[in-house]
């Protein structure tokens, strides 16, 4: 039987979870969900658990996969970096039965590639120009695209392998990549215009003073290499409080709070979000972002009680 622990002065002592409001749920990604960032993602949902803790909560951990066998223990809160559907789904029931969950199942749901896209465009957040395709018309979408270099991007769920999200030169190419996609079982694609300009990385937390962004060249961060497409940045000028609000905006119509993503800073200065993700592994600002994670679940399990 899984073991929980509550914090006592210095000492771990095993307790029972129970209703009482400071025992909360964490519920951890489950490593397919973090490629190439396996000890990273591991690493921000410790820190905020040890936030949790340092407000006076009791923090009741579980696997993605324990969650989906199990479920809960009777906790009222919880904080999940989840990615798969059908734990999204037992969070929104849990949800529907009054538990609250940063980020909600609704976001993360929301964050998969077709809706975020869907969702971005129809509220006008700023995005590049996007088609969304089934796969066995290969052979006629390129007709369709009015755009030369793009990037193709399996609709239905977040990358998990590299070759979930290929950059393609020709319409040609195009063609020959998206039937490569319905040989390997994806039905539909997203293709995104190729931007050019700065890639910039962001991570926020909805409803705090937390925003951070970088250029992931410049400290070699990166999931599967891919920012190389648009190579070192060149410095165009913008404005971060900008950027800070553009994705504000973006978090509201996608209800997220704890998030992160890109941007490409045109070489005329707009800003354009190509990716937004519910809860990121914030390596390069982790113990900053933990505070702010803490403090904004330590808010919504307050709301109404």
């Amino acid at each position: 039987m899984r073991k929980i622990f509550a914090r006592r002065n210095t000492s771990w002592q095993q307790t029972d979870a129970t209703m009482n409001p400071t025992h909360i749920a964490g519920i951890q990604r489950y490593t397919l969900f973090s490629p190439n960032h396996v000890g990273n993602d591991a690493a921000i949902f410790s820190l905020t658990a040890a936030r949790l803790q340092e407000r006076g909560y009791t923090v009741n951990t579980y696997t993605e996969q324990e969650f989906l066998t199990n479920g809960l223990q009777g906790e009222q809160g919880v904080f999940t970096m989840l990615r798969s559907k059908a734990a999204a789904g037992k969070l929104k029931l849990l949800e529907q039965q009054g538990v609250k969950a940063v980020n909600s199942a609704s976001g993360i749901e929301n964050c998969t590639r077709e809706r975020m896209t869907s969702l971005l465009m129809e509220h006008r957040i700023p995005h590049p120009d996007s088609l969304i395709c089934d796969t066995d018309q290969s052979d006629r979408i390129a007709d369709r695209v009015p755009f030369e270099a793009c990037w193709v991007k399996r609709a239905d769920f977040h990358a998990i392998h590299r070759e979930d999200v290929t950059y393609v030169r020709s319409r040609h190419e195009l063609t020959e990549i998206i039937a490569e996609y319905a040989l390997r079982g994806i039905e539909r694609v997203v293709i995104n215009e190729h931007l050019t300009g700065d890639l910039v990385k962001f991570y926020g937390v909805a409803g705090t003073d937390f925003f951070y962004h970088f250029y992931p060249q410049a400290v070699h961060h990166s999931k599967f290499g891919l920012e190389a497409v648009n190579g070192a940045p060149t410095g165009i000028p913008f404005a971060p409080e900008q950027l800070h609000r553009l994705c504000t905006d973006a978090a509201g119509v996608l209800q997220v709070q704890v998030y992160g993503g890109d941007c490409i800073v045109s070489p005329d200065g707009t800003l354009r979000i190509i990716d937004f993700n519910d809860w990121p592994s914030f390596a390069p600002c982790r113990e900053e972002a933990a505070q702010a994670i803490a403090e904004v679940i330590k808010k919504t399990l307050a709301e109404d009680e």
